[in-house]
């Protein structure tokens, strides 16, 4: 007894210390994110960072991401990492542990991946990382606070998850073990401080920030003259270099007089709750926006650091004839703009900050010099009172993916018009169709747009990766932020999901997939081209129909089994191939792709009616659909089959009925039901009513 109580004493003791051994494998990793370190301990026991030594010197930290945030990828699973950070907050490097993403597994390749990661050796904590998905790699620019990382522009999701887990999890530890980058006592706006006040008064008393730099002040500061530099034009009499002005307008002192009572209750509206948000206005020959600044971006020119940390500083956009500055006695001013600032190191009003402006100045095309111009950033103690906070969990952060909606409300704006417009056309679909040219132009017009706009261009082609992760995220702890994260998918996927009840997996089918409409174009091509057309017998079509049913049910039951081997067998699908990676891939995969076109251009849409599993799940989903749009009348099937022989895809039965888990809605048939030289009802209606003519007729 005595000797099992000893063993049960000593596993008690030894397995918090097994949990943070290191490993070899782990160690090895370690080793090459700091060449420099001599000792790698194991992870601490009050806080998951392994220390790094160079002998007694403590060189930084390395840690594994999952330990400080499990913030989900595009495949529902946590992105697992290992980041080294140096006692200054900068990186030394991040090495991939394990993921799944499907697109660097399977699409694009993982070197993509390891080329994005390697752009954070080097950087710090001190900058602002900006994520650029257009392929100009601008990341080396060490002289401004903001750094643009260069990233994946076919996997814009993944990189950003990749991004906002590593900044993460760096701020905690850097908050917790690195000197100089703790917080001071958290503070906010005071609700009840307010009076009516002049501009000149907000300034005054400190409620406002103000920074003014005068020429002479500039060319002694960097000791070069501004003749020096073509582009800038010559100062009037007491122009400013650069003037700035600065105020958190979430304190009613400084909202309430910018903007008005009703412009400040507007702006509280729009933004939300727990957004903070601080005005800066500027005027003289350097403002603090290029004349290139994107709307709803972040800006090159200018940047916020708090407690040696970069603190994200984003324009909300939002100036209109409701919300604008209107202070009284308000002077001139070239520019003004409303940032969102806080991100993942968040921000403390009533602590001191600094904003960081970057001066560029061009000799000539090749030839420029910059100089930061560091702005002390500290309003009067009294708008802010200080508060205690509980430790702010993870999940409580602004989301990634609302920075992701906002840079993308072009694409958004262009994807929903798209939408409604074949929402209506659906909608109106028997009136329409009276007008064959019409229906057949637009349904061509809208194919190109879904083909080129959706699929190509912004990525929009849905799969049943989708469906698995949802299944996944369900019995893992749903959490909408994953699929928020990709705003077109997002958007298609509801559009889809609502548009089932209503007309059946046809709408997206026949009208919105973009492998779809490049199989509708070989087809088309095909009989361009005379290819003898075959058609499969009843018999078999309908056996085969039902042949991607249990494909879908092996990829969604694989997915709970193995993820790994569901990211393998998700292949069946060609859409990574052909739309996402416009057929530049592997040999196996594009002969693979181009093999269902091919067989596509003698069978129409052989892939679509036969393979198809994300076609297998919305038809499950179609079949609870509440109306049947496509009309039918007495004679079809019985014993017209005119619209039975004109379905490509062969969803009308031989009695008429229409079989909506196959139809793809192109309206073909209503076409040919409203066309009375085509439909034989009404060709037998017309000859009725001229016998009854001819009768009439006859007996007058």
């Amino acid at each position: 007894m005595p000797g099992r109580l000893f063993l049960l004493l000593a596993l008690i003791c030894f397995f918090p210390a097994a949990q943070g051994a290191l490993d070899d494998e782990k160690r090895a990793i370690i080793q090459e994110l700091v060449p420099k370190a001599t000792e790698i301990r194991d992870k601490l026991p009050d806080y998951p960072v392994y220390p790094v030594y160079q002998l007694q010197e403590l060189l930084g930290y390395a840690y594994e991401s999952l330990d400080l945030s499990r913030l989900q990828g595009f495949a529902g699973k946590p992105i697992s990492m290992l980041i080294g950070l140096d006692t200054r907050g900068r990186f030394t490097g991040v090495h991939i542990l394990n993921h799944h993403e499907p697109v660097f597994l399977h699409g694009l390749g993982e070197e993509p991946l390891f080329e994005f990661i390697s752009q954070y050796e080097g950087r710090a904590l001190t900058e602002q990382i900006i994520i650029s998905t257009s392929g100009n790699r601008s990341g080396t620019d060490s002289e401004g606070n903001v750094v643009q990382f260069d990233g994946v522009s076919k996997a814009t999701v993944s990189v950003l998850i990749i991004n906002d887990t590593i900044l993460s999890s760096a701020l905690k530890v850097a908050r917790e073990k690195l000197e100089g980058f703790s917080q001071k006592a958290p503070t906010r706006a005071r609700a009840d401080f307010y009076n009516t006040l002049s501009w000149s008064e907000l300034v005054e008393r400190g409620y406002i920030g103000h920074f003014r730099l005068t020429p002479e002040e500039f060319e002694q500061k960097t000791g070069r003259s501004l003749s020096d530099y073509p582009e800038m034009p010559q100062p009037e009499p007491d122009e400013p270099f650069t003037e700035l002005f600065f105020g958190y307008i979430n304190s009613p002192m400084v909202g309430r007089n910018l903007l008005g009572d009703e412009g400040f209750s507007q702006l509280k509206e729009r933004i939300g709750p727990d957004a903070q948000i601080m005005a800066v206005i500027s005027r003289g020959l350097y403002p603090h926006l290029s004349d290139d600044f994107t709307p709803g971006s972040s800006p090159d020119r200018l940047g916020l650091q708090q407690n040696n940390l970069a603190v994200e500083i984003r324009d909300i956009n939002v100036f209109d004839q409701a919300i604008r500055l209107s202070a009284d006695g308000m002077p001139d001013m070239e520019m003004a703009t409303l940032f969102r600032v806080g991100g993942n190191a968040g921000f403390n009003p009533g602590a001191e900050a600094t904003l960081k402006m970057n001066v560029t100045l061009r000799k000539n095309h090749l030839v420029a010099d910059s100089t930061n111009l560091d702005i002390p950033v500290a309003f009067a103690n009294e708008l802010f009172e200080t508060v205690e906070v509980a430790p702010r969990p993870e999940n409580s952060r602004q989301p990634v993916w609302i920075g992701l909606w906002n840079e993308r409300w072009l694409t958004i704006s262009i994807l929903v018009a798209s939408l409604t417009i074949l929402t209506v056309f659906f909608a109106r679909q028997r009136t329409l169709s009276r007008y064959p040219d019409l229906v057949r132009r637009f349904r061509w017009g809208f194919l190109y747009f879904t083909l080129f706009y959706i699929g190509f261009y912004v990525q929009g082609q849905l799969s049943v990766v989708n469906i698995y992760t949802l299944f996944l995220s369900i019995r893992d702890g749903f959490s909408l932020n994953v699929f928020l994260m990709d705003p077109v998918l997002f958007i298609l996927w509801t559009y889809t999901f609502i548009t089932l009840f209503i007309w059946g997996r046809g709408l997206f089918c026949g009208w919105l997939c973009p492998f779809g409409a490049l199989q509708e174009m070989a087809a088309w091509l095909g009989e361009k081209l005379k290819f003898r057309q075959i058609t499969i017998s009843e018999k078999w079509h309908r056996r085969l129909i039902l042949l991607k049913y249990p494909i879908l049910l092996a990829l969604v039951g694989t997915a709970f089994y193995s993820l790994e081997l569901a990211e393998k067998l998700v292949e069946v699908e060609p859409f990574k191939t052909s739309i996402t990676l416009y057929f530049v891939r592997s040999w196996p995969f594009v002969i693979y792709a181009m093999g269902l076109l091919v067989i596509g251009m003698f069978i129409h849409k052989f892939y679509c009616r036969y393979l198809c599993p994300l076609g297998a799940g919305l038809a499950v989903l179609g079949k609870l659909r509440l109306f049947s749009w496509l009309d039918r009348v007495e004679l079809c099937g019985k014993p017209c089959q005119h619209c039975k022989n004109s379905c490509g895809i062969n969803a009308i039965r031989k009695d008429g009925r229409i079989d909506y888990n196959e139809c793809i809605q192109c309206l073909e048939c209503v076409v040919i039901l409203q066309d009375e030289d085509q439909c034989v009802d009404k060709r037998l209606e017309r000859k009725r009513q001229r016998q009854v003519t001819i009768l009439a007729t006859d007996a007058g």
